[in-house]
């Protein structure tokens, strides 16, 4: 908990806040103080080395870079920086409640502070805007895989953007207003109680956010469920005998990318060559007859089709995993946040708008796990740093 022993306004902030409340002693006995310390120094460790751990991954495995990837490295350069930087210091300010650290360090921390937790929180939305591409787009997808100027320009672009969100009025904000709120030995926004900037801020910071993210994964499920309407994996691996999907996947080979039945009336039998009209017409080969050119091309193009399918639907629902864990982490700080800066601080509990705050620097400590952990090959990076002789082992099992 933040304390002060006098009254002093509310803070009502991103990332930070200075609770009104009576000295530590009085609160909490030493047992609980010293718990609460070892809870968010271990909360700290685990958030630096996971994300340690995400970018070292990126740094000895050249698989991983590749356009995607950039923007998990950004996100745990964030993340790893609200572990190293924001929550030490944070720590005996809130055990303490008071500031030790000067006027100048405070404005140092509180512009860290903002700008890396809405960096954070910008480099999720660009992640599930990558994986929406590379589900609902995946050729143009594809064909931009190799140009590493695009993910650096977005990369640079969430930094500026979570720059001008909030650090200006951090480091402006009393200058402008003539005056300052914060007492000397206290570091918390000046515009703690500016409802109107709160709501504003946090619409581009979380509410916005939070739709963009659904929208992508809904989307996404829209897409997946649409494909497996049109092709089935499993009857291109098993061909029946008159089957659309079988049909469909020879219409392919001929150039017509169309639904089963639009595919059969689009082309009619004057335009098509005849060997391939009579393929297309007959039963596929049984298993005792040489298999055709046409027929092992559409097999080897329905096999990658249901390749595809499975890893969508893995991103589709690390994308929900995302939605989910985001929304938890953040949802309940900033609705607190916008009713205690609507209210001055009176009408919220301060132990409750305490926890809703190490809550939404939990975000910063799952991220390594939930987005990495998703796919093969962090794991296997992962694996590579931490157990290397496993790694050897499998890998020399796979050859």
């Amino acid at each position: 908990m933040q304390n002060s022993t006098a009254a002093t306004p509310h803070t009502a902030g991103t990332c930070n806040e200075t609770l009104s409340t009576l000295p530590p002693s009085s609160q909490f006995s030493l047992g609980v103080l010293v718990l609460l310390a070892f809870l968010m120094v271990l909360l700290a460790l685990v958030t630096v080395l996971g994300n340690v751990l995400v970018i070292l991954a990126f740094i000895m495995d050249r698989n991983l870079r590749h356009r995607s990837n950039y923007f998990f490295l950004n996100l745990a350069i964030s993340d790893f920086a609200v572990g190293a930087f924001c929550m030490p210091l944070y720590i005996p300010y809130s055990l303490t409640g008071k500031w030790h650290l000067g006027r100048g360090v405070c404005k140092l921390w509180l512009a860290m502070d903002y700008l890396l937790c809405t960096a954070s929180v910008f480099n999720i939305v660009l992640i599930s805007y990558d994986r929406f591409l590379s589900v609902t787009k995946a050729v143009s997808y594809r064909a931009q895989q190799g140009i590493t100027s695009n993910p650096v320009i977005n990369m640079v672009a969430i930094w500026v953007l979570a720059f001008l969100l909030y650090c200006p009025a951090i480091l402006f904000w009393e200058h402008v207003a003539g005056y300052s709120v914060v007492a000397a030995d206290h570091c918390y926004a000046e515009f703690f109680d500016n409802w109107y900037f709160l709501l504003c801020a946090s619409t581009l910071e979380f509410f916005l956010p939070l739709f963009s993210v659904t929208y992508f994964n809904v989307h996404i499920f829209h897409n997946i469920q649409r494909r497996q309407q049109h092709v089935s994996p499993q009857e291109c691996e098993s061909p029946r005998n008159g089957s659309l999907s079988w049909r469909f996947c020879l219409s392919l080979r001929q150039g017509v990318f169309s639904p089963p039945l639009a595919a059969e009336d689009s082309v009619s039998s004057s335009t098509r060559p005849k060997k391939e009209s009579l393929v297309a017409e007959s039963s596929p080969p049984s298993r005792g007859n040489s298999v055709t050119p046409e027929s092992d091309f559409s097999l080897s193009f329905c096999s990658r089709t249901g390749s595809k399918l499975q890893r969508d639907k893995k991103i589709a629902k690390s994308l929900a995993i995302i939605v989910c864990v985001f929304a938890i982490c953040w949802a309940p700080y900033t609705l607190l946040m916008i009713i205690r800066g609507a209210c001055q601080g009176k009408c919220i509990h301060n132990s409750l708008y305490e926890i809703t705050f190490w809550l939404l620097w939990l975000n910063s400590s799952l991220n390594p796990f939930l987005y990495p952990l998703c796919h093969m090959r962090f794991r296997m990076a992962f694996m590579k740093i931490l157990c290397p002789k496993k790694f050897a082992t499998l890998r020399s099992d796979s050859f």
